[in-house]
């Protein structure tokens, strides 16, 4: 009996790394023989990243840039089908997920894009409440009706009728609060750039309340408390992010912010 991962789907799955050596064998391994065509849009990672992404595919290229929507973009450019999907390279497809592609791709789908759920698991444990849960954006998606919009998170925005996945795909956001904590330290300078490149401006009342605000949403009524340990590690380090954020929004006003940037 054939099975199911030896007929490759017309559809080109697309990834940008940097520094990912420890978890991006796993998210190839769980696309590869499966989609037709796979995308590694690397930035000259010195961790060995791209040569283990070169045993999954032939398609591995260099783009060195601090812009995410940037490097998205370019990696969803060279995909060949006009089905894409993008993964990061701490994240990987059950086969459940992998099924309902295959039967999306197959129907005669009025959608042009489709949201998908994402689990994440933290600490070695699946998280189900809080702000972590649901987790959900635009995955699957025809490669001529989306494209990348926004800053530091940006997203793919498709002109044209969505759905939403059944199915879930899964994600390890961190190896240990020390790497979230740097993640947050990066991320929060970047996100602070974007916010003074937009016009935003600071304000105590966001310093003070904001904080607040999600730990009355996320570890309340979307009852973080539920996910144990790990749900109250990711309520503490939400709280330092989004404060963090607003701090540093202070020192670029100031004149005391950094120059830290982003690769993925």
């Amino acid at each position: 009996m054939e099975r199911e991962q030896d007929t490759k789907l017309p559809l080109s799955v697309y990834m940008i790394t940097f520094n990912n050596s420890a978890t991006i064998g796993k998210a190839l391994e769980s696309v590869a023989g499966w989609a037709d065509e796979i995308v590694v849009v690397d930035s000259h990672s010195p961790d060995g990243t791209a040569q283990i992404a070169a045993k999954y595919t032939d398609h591995v290229l260099h783009l060195d840039t601090t812009d995410l929507r940037e490097k998205y973009q370019y990696a969803q450019d060279q995909c060949k089908n006009p089905w894409v999907m993008f993964i990061d390279a701490d994240e990987w497809l059950p086969e459940p997920f992998k099924h309902e592609v295959k039967e999306v791709l197959a129907s005669a789908s009025a959608n042009d894009g489709y949201i998908v759920d994402r689990r994440n698991i933290y600490l070695g444990r699946e998280i189900k409440h809080g702000g972590w849960y649901p987790d959900r954006e635009i995955r699957l998606y025809r490669k001529d009706r989306g494209d990348w919009q926004g800053g530091i998170h940006a997203k793919v925005h498709v002109d044209g009728r969505t759905g939403h996945m059944k199915n879930h795909y899964m994600h390890t956001p961190y190896s240990d609060t020390a790497h979230q904590i740097r993640t947050i330290d990066r991320y929060s300078e970047a996100y602070a750039r974007d916010l003074f490149n937009a016009g935003r401006r600071f304000h105590l009342s966001n310093l003070l309340l904001r904080p607040i605000y999600r730990l009355l949403r996320d570890y309340i009524f979307k009852r973080g408390f539920l996910d144990g340990i790990p749900g109250l590690i990711i309520l503490a380090c939400t709280m330092y992010y989004v404060f963090m954020k607003h701090a540093r929004l202070w020192e670029i006003e100031n004149g005391h912010g950094g120059n830290d940037c982003i690769q993925k």
